[in-house]
């Protein structure tokens, strides 16, 4: 197998390499890295080196996965079927964008709402005469042998939200939603790691001071972002509920981690984490409404829209939140094993067998 990919610590980065991984149990891969490689322990970085010294005698005739955006699946390696595996947002494509998905033999998504997304946009890789033929699903999953149950702790109710600082992943509510469920009387936190690398200082420091500067900012605790994935699950197992108010997302990882934990979610019913999200192992924010797709930085709301999080939205968070609180200081907030359940179906190894059944 031939994979194209970043291999870092940002979603793409992370997907390549637990693909790559999971793959090499399966059969041999060979790497073509996007950028510099990033890794943070000695066994990924020998996984690296190898897949990448692989590629010197490639198979040219072997399928090749492009793990990319959507605007940029011109390159490819060998003579191989061309896979595209975009991970992307919004429900509607920028003409380049389609171009590049059109241009592919096939491609894989990671849920059934990107599917239909591409689909309604038209999208058909050009070798293939049906959109089964040409558009797969492909979950993504989870490290459950780092990702593991723990109990749940007296003490505060500990809210939980990781994603890098955007209005896409709803920081411009979330703010306002915790001060309005919560008081100075409520033994309550929010722990927020969030740091995003493509802000400035001051940019960074606009959204903490948001936080800050709110009534109950005091109980708003931030996180720095964690090198490996051992730290961040030192940080899961220490918190009570995830707390997601998302726009629109690719995949959502970090919600399944917590389901891994056995951790409680709070998370929009909208975009690509419905498919692992549902009313069994999450409290769901219904979504009544799409918006254009604006943020003044990111997304411009000439192409696409995202889920609205109006005044209802608004009201079924603090109702779950205060929910998730009122469990956990009367003693009967219970491990979430419906999210653990989840999260052994949304395995890595599960991800490299769909690609592998799909090539």
């Amino acid at each position: 197998m031939n994979i194209i990919s970043p291999i870092n610590q940002l979603g793409y980065g992370v997907t390549g390499l637990n693909i790559i991984k999971a793959l090499r149990k399966m059969q041999p891969v060979s790497l073509w890295p996007i950028g510099q490689p990033q890794v943070t322990s000695e066994e990924d970085s020998f996984i690296v080196r190898d897949s990448i010294n692989n590629a010197h005698f490639f198979d040219e005739s072997d399928p090749c996965i492009r793990i990319w955006h959507q605007h940029d699946m011109a390159q490819f390696v060998g003579r191989g079927t061309k896979i595209g595996f975009p991970i992307f947002e919004l429900d509607k494509f920028k003409p380049m964008e389609r171009h590049h998905l059109n241009s592919v033999d096939k491609l894989f998504v990671c849920s059934h709402w990107a599917k239909e997304v591409c689909i309604n946009d038209q999208i058909k890789p050009h070798s293939a005469s049906l959109y089964d033929d040409a558009i797969r699903v492909i979950p993504l999953g989870v490290d459950n042998k780092i990702f593991q149950p723990c109990e749940i702790k007296d003490g505060p109710t500990v809210f939980f939200n990781c994603g890098k600082w955007e209005v896409r992943k709803g920081h411009d509510v979330l703010v306002d939603i915790f001060n309005s469920a919560f008081s100075d009387d409520d033994n309550v936190e929010l722990w927020m790691m969030c740091d995003n690398p493509f802000l400035s200082a001051e940019e960074d420091e606009k959204w903490k001071n948001k936080y800050l500067s709110s009534p109950i900012g005091y109980k708003v605790r931030f996180i720095s972002r964690k090198r490996t994935h051992d730290e961040v699950y030192n940080i899961m197992a220490q918190v009570d509920c995830g707390i997601f108010p998302s726009k629109a997302e690719g995949w959502n990882l970090e919600p399944l981690e917590l389901m891994a934990c056995g951790k409680h979610v709070i998370i929009t019913n909208y975009s690509a984490h419905t498919e692992f999200c549902n009313t069994k192992n999450s409290y769901l924010i219904d979504i009544d409404e799409l918006e254009p797709a604006y943020d003044g930085k990111w997304f411009n709301g000439k192409v696409g829209s995202w889920a609205k999080i109006g005044q209802d939205q608004i009201e079924q968070t603090i109702n779950h939140m205060r929910t998730v609180h009122s469990l956990k200081q009367d003693g009967q907030l219970k491990v979430n094993e419906e999210g653990i359940k989840t999260s052994k179906e949304f395995t890595w190894e599960n991800t490299a067998k769909e690609i592998l059944a799909h090539v």
